[in-house]
């Protein structure tokens, strides 16, 4: 079996490659022209930018693969209001080329391709109901989430085409691969400064905004139990249990083993969204139902290896 990857130099990326690997799979990946190499052993880089189309048109139909990933993605809230036509060039249309090309490659080898689209809770915006689920209205209200809607449906246009493609609505999922800029790792590498006597104060936006954090591994299991199921349908991926972004930070400093620490905690205006969602919380029943997926990391363990993994580091 062969499969391809884009965003492979993400967190959810280098956890798929090590996944597909570990079962045989041949992995081809796509890696930024603008970007250094990923160190991921085994697997076959390509040099390329998703948002030439035509370019990684060729490159697919030339691999002919089984099964295709996309996890590449503007992947900040925060940078998508600085670009937001970058954000729907690359979360958005650059899916959406990379929907046909796998459905020409089905059509030119005779044989099923199945499609993976990463989509996000964001895609949801302010939510009409909690949990959401895959019936939940798509109304985002940020440029990514705006970008991640296209590609979410346009995944069912080409379905709809007999392209066996999946939306795996991806709610938050974390790791110590978590890249600097993200908010959790943040959080878990200031807390470890901290600990370790190296930064005085963590500064923050919004401290009530609430998600559903997961562990990232367990993403990428879903996605690929969604690949390989009977029947291509959508998947809301989540823990079902809200969190705010202060309960994130008090379970950071317990596990640095530091109790008093709201005075250490300030909330700066310039990290506040300009819209920013109160209550993303994921209904997962489907993929529980449907492809046997569970969760196996509680909350207080993410976050406490995300800790360790930085106070490791320090």
């Amino acid at each position: 079996m062969r499969a391809f990857v884009t965003g492979i130099s993400g967190q959810d990326g280098s956890y798929l490659a090590e996944r597909l690997l570990a079962e045989d799979v041949e992995v081809h990946a796509l890696a930024h022209d603008a970007e250094p190499l990923p160190d991921v052993p085994d697997v076959e880089l390509h040099r390329g930018d998703l948002t030439a189309v035509d370019e990684v048109r060729a490159l697919l139909v030339d691999l002919a693969p089984d099964e295709v990933y996309n996890l590449a993605a503007l992947s900040s809230v925060a940078r998508s209001w600085e670009e937001p036509d970058l954000t729907a060039r690359v979360n958005g249309v650059a899916a959406a080329g990379l929907l046909e090309s796998a459905l020409l490659v089905q059509e030119k080898q005779g044989r099923p391709v199945r499609f993976v689209q990463a989509s996000s809770a964001e895609i949801f915006g302010q939510p009409d109901r909690s949990p959401q689920d895959e019936s939940t209205p798509v109304r985002p209200v940020n440029p990514y989430g705006a970008a991640k809607a296209y590609a979410h449906l346009m995944v069912d246009v080409y379905r709809r085409r007999e392209l066996h493609a999946v939306s795996a609505i991806l709610y938050n999922h974390e790791s110590p691969r978590r890249p600097d800029q993200f908010v959790t790792r943040k959080i878990t590498s200031t807390v470890a400064a901290i600990a370790r006597g190296r930064a005085g104060v963590l500064a923050l936006g919004n401290l009530d905004a609430r998600r559903d954090w997961g562990w990232a591994p367990d993403y990428v299991d879903a996605m690929v139990r969604a690949a390989r199921a009977d029947v291509a349908r959508d998947y809301v991926v989540a823990t079902g249990v809200g969190r705010s972004v202060r309960e994130f930070v008090a379970a950071a400093f317990a596990r640095a083993g530091i109790s008093d620490w709201e005075p250490l905690v300030v909330v700066d205006p310039e990290f506040v969204r300009p819209a920013d969602p109160t209550e993303l919380v994921g209904d997962a029943t489907l993929a529980r139902t449907e492809l046997g997926w569970s969760p196996t990391v509680e909350f207080d363990e993410l976050v406490g290896r995300m800790v360790d993994a930085d106070l490791a580091g320090q």
